[in-house]
């Protein structure tokens, strides 16, 4: 950011990409995609066309090389359109980022040229059945064998589980808490790699989640991103910064509410006026609208704070991931009371966005998680 608090021609001319490629390419197919529950893998390969799939990964690894702020303001500005595939372009980068930053030139080479381009898609594995908020209990185990790891374990709730090439999975390589955690990068054609069935899910419709099942795999010992026992460490750098991701998806749909409600209120009379000229909805739309720039402003701030690596990024990140969420869905909530009867059907947008942000309070740390981190720092 420059001038303190405004954005940069080249964050500027970024944004605008980013909104022209949602308008053309997500905003006019998203409710059929949430409908028929299709996963749209054209649009997304077309967004890795444009950098979006690489966004945070070195230039000398075949990414765009930008910080976090550029990576919100793209991902809220598709989400303007989907915020279920604005947050899996999120996931797929998480992953490219995490092989890119910790993983050896070896891997790097094997891996990156096709997360890049989006030929092989990513997905980002930490949570299981039994460990969600407590991510240092998972149990899925990962053997030395010679020079490979046998794998054995279950992820939970893994957004394209079943659908994607790569899984960057956090195991456990010893019995010693969060210290004894590895990361591996497990392909899906792997031997003992197999997915439960799709997930049926209250929204997010056009992103497929699904268990994925380890059993037996042999993972190649090359396939460990850093040395043993610092996945854990990856996992929590990773998720600082895909909570502003799913902050800033949480923004993208709370301004795509607000403007539909807008218009809605504009154009809907009762009682011989329109309902925008009721003082009681001018008050409702400006709470709306100062809770979104609240949200938006702490979040790219939290978003510079993560790429120049300041002491409180982590801190800044929760507040950021929870004031976002939480205020985007107050938002998508009070739009569709505006809409009165019509909000609750599908011939407009509103409801699918009610749905798809709902989540967003709840993956990459729910919301409750976040006030500890915050409240922990506070009192460190």
């Amino acid at each position: 950011m420059n001038d303190q608090f405004a954005l940069t021609e080249d964050q500027i001319a970024i944004q605008d990409m980013a909104r022209r490629f949602t308008a053309d390419a997500i905003t006019p197919f998203a409710a059929q995609w949430d409908e028929d529950h299709v996963f749209p893998r054209d649009t997304v390969k077309a967004a890795a066309e444009l950098g979006f799939a690489a966004i945070y990964v070195s230039e000398e690894s075949g990414g765009i090389g930008l910080g976090r702020l550029e990576a919100a303001l793209m991902m809220e500005a598709m989400a303007y359109g989907c915020p279920a595939t604005s947050a899996f372009i999120s996931i797929h980068n998480m992953a490219a980022w995490m092989i890119d930053t910790f993983g050896d030139d070896e891997i790097k080479a094997r891996y990156l040229p096709g997360l890049v381009t989006m030929d092989q898609m990513a997905s980002y594995c930490l949570t299981e059945p039994g460990s969600g908020s407590d991510a240092a209990a998972l149990k899925t185990m990962a053997r030395l064998d010679g020079d490979h790891y046998v794998v054995n374990g279950t992820k939970q709730f893994i957004s394209g589980g079943g659908v994607n090439d790569i899984y960057v999975t956090m195991v456990r390589t010893s019995e010693d808490g969060a210290k004894g955690i590895s990361c591996l990068v497990i392909e899906k054609d792997m031997p003992g790699v197999s997915f439960g069935a799709p997930e049926r899910k209250l929204g997010w419709n056009a992103s497929p989640t699904a268990q994925v099942i380890f059993d037996n795999v042999r993972v190649p010992v090359a396939n460990r991103v850093g040395a043993e026992g610092d996945g854990f460490k990856f996992a929590m750098a990773g998720l600082d910064g895909g909570r502003l991701n799913i902050g800033a998806c949480s923004l993208g749909g709370a301004q795509r509410c607000l403007d539909e409600a807008v218009g809605y209120v504009k154009d809907r009379r009762q009682f011989g006026k329109a309902i925008a000229e009721f003082q009681n909805t001018q008050f409702q739309l400006a709470d709306m609208a100062t809770d979104l720039e609240a949200a938006r402003a702490l979040l790219y701030l939290a978003a510079a704070k993560v790429t120049s690596g300041a002491h409180d990024k982590t801190r800044f990140s929760a507040m950021a991931k929870k004031l976002a969420t939480d205020n985007g869905s107050s938002i998508v909530d009070r739009a569709l009371q505006m809409f009165g009867g019509y909000g609750y059907l599908r011939d407009y947008p509103i409801e699918r966005f009610w749905r798809d942000l709902r989540v967003h309070r709840i993956l990459e740390g729910t919301n409750e998680v976040m006030s500890m981190i915050i409240g922990r720092d506070l009192l460190k």
